[in-house]
């Protein structure tokens, strides 16, 4: 009987956190995790060989920005560091998101179901 290994990885960082880019340095607030890699083959394609990273690692949707634009990222684990600015972000898109910032991170609005 074959058996399916456990490609369950060990998530560093959270929801609301604020992390930075290892290669290319841009900022971001992580908005949601894959266990693993789950973006399109034509989304993986696009990345140059030699910075592709392995799938089997999770993946961090981030409200992104650099010195001229903010985005939308989608990076992987091992590309990722935490950021040590202790310095807000400026993403158009965090207000709707989160409720403020604490060093490091940012509080995520909490909906009350009643």
């Amino acid at each position: 009987m074959m058996t399916t290994p456990n490609i369950t990885r060990n998530i560093l960082f959270n929801i609301g956190q604020v992390v930075q880019h290892r290669l290319f340095g841009f900022r971001g607030v992580v908005v949601d995790v894959d266990p693993e890699f789950a973006n399109t083959d034509e989304w993986w394609d696009k990345i140059p060989l030699e910075l592709r990273p392995s799938k089997n690692q999770p993946f961090y949707h981030l409200l992104a920005e650099n010195e001229d634009s903010s985005y939308e990222a989608y990076v992987s684990q091992q590309n990722l560091l935490p950021d040590n600015s202790s310095e807000p972000l400026e993403h158009p898109d965090i207000p709707e998101m989160f409720a403020g910032f604490e060093v490091g991170r940012y509080r995520e609005i909490l909906i009350s179901r009643h």
